[in-house]
């Protein structure tokens, strides 16, 4: 019986060695090089300087893990100040760009008081009855050329009227409402005008052309055409006074060499902002 169990025994630790050999090597061997390298710290002073180099390599590991992290921060902030310098810009553009409209608008109030303050000076200047209006529409078709002034019958404006800007002739009023007028300019095709130009006081007609130049028509005879010669109301049409001025005389040769003279106005009629009615030059209320 006791041999039995005796080998009932044997057998049961030759299992558990079998089972746990490896990790009981192991530990084992563990325990064994903790106790050497500790007696080596211990008994000698070699290991400290080995301790030091074991250290210093494992800081410059971790320096060297930590510096992508680092390095990702880093941009991560460097990113942001771009962003913030970014939107700040915007909102400083932004800013600029108000104050520029401002400083425009101050501009564009200022030119107008002293545009008006001109006007104001020369009216007073020559004792006129001329009535200032305000252009509030540009009638511009490829052949018609109006403008709507905020002067009506009640201003005393009625039909025939010349209307001048820089003290030279545009057009003439040829509609009228209670608080507003419609102005035909020179450059119409509708318009004809009388006019004088030269020192014999040639006679001829100004006809819009739908252009920017009107043309003189009906000149005289062996009329020789020259360039710079000012052009006057003549008065014959029984609507104007004679001499307000309109423009310069233009020589203009066609496509198909047709030679005619053509007339700079004094006045740009797409470039008005105020115009003079003359209420007093007029001499006939029909037009």
């Amino acid at each position: 019986m006791s041999t039995n169990r005796d080998d009932f025994g044997i057998v049961i630790r030759s299992a558990l060695l079998k089972r746990g050999a490896r990790q009981k090597f192991s530990l084992f061997f563990l325990i064994c090089l903790s106790i050497f390298i500790f007696f080596l710290d211990t008994s000698f002073n070699k290991m400290s300087s080995i301790r030091s180099i074991l250290n210093d390599s494992i800081y410059k590991v971790s320096v060297a893990v930590n510096f992508p992290l680092k390095s990702i921060s880093s941009i991560s902030e460097s990113l942001q100040k771009v962003i913030f310098t970014f939107k700040e810009n915007e909102r400083l553009n932004q800013e600029l760009e108000e104050l520029r409209g401002k400083n425009f608008n101050n501009e564009y109030l200022v030119n107008q008081n002293n545009f008006l303050r001109k006007t104001i000076a020369g009216e007073a200047k020559k004792n006129s009855t001329n009535i200032l209006a305000k252009v509030i529409l540009d009638k511009d078709s490829p052949y018609l050329k109006s403008i709507i002034i905020n002067r009506g019958s009640n201003s005393g404006i009625k039909k025939g009227m010349p209307v001048i800007a820089k003290d030279s002739l545009i057009g003439r009023v040829v509609e009228i409402n209670y608080l507003s007028s419609r102005v035909l300019l020179l450059n119409d095709l509708n318009s004809r005008i009388p006019v004088t130009l030269g020192r014999e006081s040639a006679q001829a007609i100004l006809v819009g052309r739908g252009n920017l130049n009107p043309e003189l028509e009906y000149l005289p005879e062996f009329f020789e055409f020259k360039d710079n010669i000012n052009i006057f109301t003549s008065g014959k049409d029984g609507i104007f006074s004679s001499g307000i001025p309109i423009g310069k005389t233009q020589i203009h040769t066609s496509n198909n060499g047709k030679i005619s003279l053509t007339v700079n106005l004094f006045s740009n009629p797409h470039q008005l902002s105020f115009v003079k009615v003359m209420l007093s030059e007029t001499k006939m209320n029909k037009f």
